[in-house]
């Protein structure tokens, strides 16, 4: 997609530290990485959230961030890895990326990078897993 800076770090166009570079996606260095490692994982087409993955593509996308988590791990010295995605919210780039961070005990980082919160009962989170349960659609 015209404008789309990993578009063009996938064409060639934008300069990037490439780790891998495969048919069911690249991946490569984030310019400002939480860690030093943090890796950034994209499919080669322009997909700007997780529900626009193809399901025939699912299995190449994330075994290829499966096996960068390790190679993170590894390649870091790291203690383990933190993998995660936004969905439009926090999405700085509408291009669908999986960021593979390395961890180590000690890091400074304290769980999610977001404030957290409590059911006020059983009985809100009972309805809060309801309505979700409602809204999943079938596997296809």
């Amino acid at each position: 997609m015209s404008g789309c800076v990993f578009c063009g770090i996938v064409a060639g166009e934008v300069p990037a530290f490439r780790v891998a570079d495969e048919p069911d996606g690249m991946a490569f260095l984030d310019t400002r990485p939480v860690f030093k490692g943090h890796v950034l994982v994209v499919p080669r087409t322009h997909l700007v959230t997780l529900a626009d993955l193809p399901a025939e593509a699912l299995a190449g996308y994330f075994g290829l961030v499966r096996r960068l988590a390790v190679a993170v791990e590894t390649g870091t010295d790291a203690g383990g890895t933190f993998v995660a995605m936004n969905n439009k919210v926090s999405q700085s780039v509408p291009h669908l990326h999986t960021h593979v961070v390395p961890r180590t005990k000690g890091d400074g980082l304290r769980g999610f990078f977001w404030p957290r919160t409590r059911y006020a009962d059983d009985a809100e989170a009972g309805t809060y897993a309801a309505r979700i349960t409602a809204a999943l659609r079938p596997a296809t």
